[in-house]
């Protein structure tokens, strides 16, 4: 497995950065700054990044102090890149901007996926997130991929190859529409903070890895009756292996991640009531393709 070692110091910086994004989510216009007093004298938070400050503005802002003139950015451990998928994307036009490599195996299928931008700072992330459509309102069979920049959403990717994925589907109604953006925010924003492997209570044997780099991408798929959302990581597990294998217990600390922190379920609460909600559930790609169900198992 090829990992990425996070040095403390980024994932302070990192969570430190998630948990003012998540304060400031209602920052959605560049035509609505936050009022808050600035110390001319500030100091840079480890992490962040001061850009050249406007003509006659020596103050250090961030995002948070004013949505439009701020010059201080929050960079992120890894870059992400965005790619969407629809019906109607097959008409759009083809730039090599906008085309994905295709990786070997691939059968064409990613012939309708476009890439639509690289980010690798908190303010980019909310700058594409308020520019663009929400789950709740994409047509059905439409699709949004963020993935660490490199990786392709496909199982034929050398990095997704071996891996599996965590997926719930929810049912779409009155209720699930006003909440399918919320989770899909707190997804993305979980993924491009590495937190999916935060430490908690449930987590004695799968503490926090020193390398940490299981997550390869999330997405989110609107169906015309529900929505599904999806973890992808780089190494897989099955049923029947120990629950204290170090790959299936980091696995098992993700899915609970996801499902508390995350989706905001109780651990213990038990998802399906019929129809189309489904419980956290995990299986190998290897699993999916020949549609192999013994596999599987849930949190």
């Amino acid at each position: 497995m090829t990992s990425t070692a996070i040095p403390p110091a980024a994932v302070a910086a990192n969570n430190n950065t998630l948990n003012s994004a998540l304060a400031a989510e209602q920052i959605s216009s560049p035509a609505s700054p936050v009022d808050k007093p600035v110390d001319e004298k500030k100091q840079l938070e480890e992490g962040e990044i001061e850009e050249n400050p406007s003509e006659g503005d020596s103050q250090t802002k961030t995002i948070f102090d004013d949505a439009s003139k701020f010059n201080v950015k929050h960079p992120l451990f890894s870059t992400w890149t965005l790619y969407f998928d629809s019906p109607q994307s097959k008409s759009l036009p083809k730039t090599p901007q906008t085309t994905p490599a295709m990786p070997q195996g691939s059968h064409g299928w990613m012939a309708d996926i476009r890439k639509v931008v690289s980010f690798d700072s908190v303010e980019e992330f909310w700058g594409l997130y308020n520019n663009i459509i929400p789950p709740s309102q994409l047509p059905g069979k439409a699709n949004y991929y963020l993935f660490k920049n490199g990786i392709i959403p496909a199982w034929e990717d050398p990095q997704n190859k071996n891996g599996g994925k965590w997926s719930i589907q929810v049912p779409k109604n009155s209720e699930s529409k006003s909440s399918i953006d919320r989770m899909w925010l707190y997804t993305m924003l979980a993924a491009i903070g590495e937190t999916f492997e935060t430490a908690s209570t449930d987590s004695e044997n799968a503490p926090s890895p020193t390398q940490s780099d299981l997550i390869t991408g999330v997405i989110v798929s609107p169906r015309p009756a529900f929505y599904r959302i999806s973890i992808w990581t780089r190494e897989a597990s099955d049923v029947n292996v120990l629950d204290t294998d170090a790959i299936k217990a980091r696995l098992l600390n993700i899915g609970k991640h996801f499902k508390t922190s995350v989706l905001g379920y109780e651990l213990e609460q038990k998802l399906t009531e019929g129809g189309f909600q489904t419980e956290l559930t995990f299986d190998a790609h290897k699993d999916s393709e020949k549609k192999v169900n013994k596999n599987k198992f849930t949190v």
